[in-house]
């Protein structure tokens, strides 16, 4: 279990937030320098330098953002010429790319954020870029919500690179898209000019997700603990009927891959931020604001609490909270996690995903005078914050391209580098997790600084 510290501030961050962004800066030119893009986007390193890793090409806008948002952190205008050039180079064809569930990790950290900058008025954008920008996040939320399986009683969810019959978890994070997308006035067209409600369908795939893929402790099966995350949930798509948790990164359908967690966890959270700042009338075909609140809250907290419940005292999880090596570690959980260790590899990028997660939900119950249980969770935010913003998770050498050190991707498929005399990985980073450690500190960089919330909305 996560041990809270109850005195943290983001402002007590704030030399490990400034170091982080130091060190960031080189990683980004020189990765810009040396990496060739016919290879593809960069994925995983190996050995300290980033490699490809075919799958799907759900990195690019990670590489890019990580660009971009180190722009929005320290005003380096040399970052925001990689970030801006390079989607403009790069992005388009993410835009309408039709094969995956990844919309709101490639475009919203490419033009989402360049967007945000311009109507912020911290970049300069003329009016036809600005436009450029609205004309992509538009196509991109309505491309991704059409990659939709339909269930019974009006549910339905964007279903994965898997086909119609899978769901992921890790979709949660890219409603963002649909979201956006739907602030821009935009629709999704479908035959006889049927005009279909981009936050229609986010509501709909957040609640399929949270009925099928979160757990609450009910009695749904013998495995049933709040909180718990199944990665996958299949359907049969002959009645629409669920069948069964699934999982493609994870140990079991039965344990929680603690990456697919840290995705439903924060975007839950965030999605929290982003309705409640929409208008009443607009929620009031789906039951109503208070009662979309009320659901999207109450997943958010369940997920958490299992997070903090099921990870080591320093904020850092294990891969999976099922693994099998973990059995020959035990009081793993009551200890800080131990990256070294020849069992089980430790996954910081979920930790910088479900930092940022625990931090926006409580500062949402905070603001609306939830005290003792937002204080709870801001704090193990920022206690998670503190653990992968200072060694042995953050990368100052020079010789490692890498961000966040400690970072996995498909543990089943061995897609992770073992050090010579190592036993499990270690050691290595990931586009996302490098991303994901740099939206996490500006985000607490603003809050240290009094300034408004890093969103991916435009208030």
């Amino acid at each position: 279990m996560i041990r809270i510290d109850t005195t943290l501030t983001p402002a007590s961050l704030r030399k490990d937030i400034e170091r982080l962004f130091e060190a960031s800066a080189g990683k980004i030119f020189a990765l810009e320098r040396q990496w060739d893009p016919a290879k593809g986007a960069p994925v995983v390193t190996v050995a300290g330098r980033y490699t490809s890793r075919g799958w799907t090409e759900w990195t690019q806008g990670f590489q890019l953002g990580s660009a971009i948002l180190q722009f929005a952190a320290t005003g380096d205008r040399r970052a925001l010429a990689i970030g801006r050039d390079g989607t403009v180079q790069h992005m388009a064809r993410h835009v309408s790319h039709v094969g995956v569930h990844d919309h709101g990790f490639n475009v919203v950290s490419t033009y989402g954020n360049l967007y945000q900058l311009a109507k912020s008025g911290a970049m300069r954008a003329n009016e036809g870029e600005l436009r450029s920008y609205e004309l992509a996040l538009k196509v991109s939320g309505a491309v991704q919500a059409a990659r939709w399986t339909s269930l019974p009683g009006g549910q339905g969810y964007i279903y994965s690179f898997n086909g119609p019959h899978s769901l992921f978890a890790d979709t949660m994070r890219s409603l963002r898209v649909l979201a956006l997308s739907h602030s821009l006035g935009h629709v999704l067209m479908g035959e006889n000019d049927l005009q279909i409600s981009l936050l229609g369908r986010l509501l709909a795939h957040a609640e399929t997700t949270a009925r099928f893929n979160v757990y609450f402790g009910e009695g749904r099966d013998i495995y049933d603990q709040r909180g718990r995350v199944a990665h996958e949930s299949i359907f049969n798509l002959n009645d629409g009927s669920y069948r069964c948790p699934s999982t493609q990164q994870g140990y079991s359908p039965f344990t929680t891959w603690t990456r697919g967690l840290a995705w439903v966890l924060c975007g839950y959270a965030e999605q929290l931020e982003f309705l409640d700042a929409l208008p009443g009338g607009e929620l009031r075909a789906h039951g109503g604001k208070a009662a979309v609140l009320r659901r999207f809250l109450g997943v958010a907290r369940a997920t958490a609490d299992f997070y903090i419940g099921n990870t080591p005292t320093d904020g850092v999880p294990y891969w999976d909270t099922g693994a099998p090596g973990l059995a020959g570690l035990p009081g793993c959980l009551d200890a800080p996690a131990d990256p070294f260790n020849e069992r089980e590899p430790v996954d910081s990028s979920a930790a910088a995903i479900a930092a940022q997660g625990l931090i926006r939900l409580g500062s949402y119950m905070k603001a609306r005078r939830r005290e003792r249980a937002g204080g709870r969770y801001l704090c193990a935010g920022l206690t998670v914050a503190r653990t992968i913003l200072r060694e042995p998770y953050l990368s100052t050498s020079s010789r490692h391209q890498g961000l966040l050190l400690h970072s996995v991707y498909h543990r089943p498929r061995g897609w992770d580098h073992v050090p010579a005399g190592r036993k499990v990985p270690c050691g290595e980073s990931s586009m996302w997790g490098d991303y994901h450690a740099r939206e996490l500190a500006l985000l607490l960089k603003r809050m240290a600084e009094g300034k408004p919330e890093y969103r991916f909305f435009v208030r």
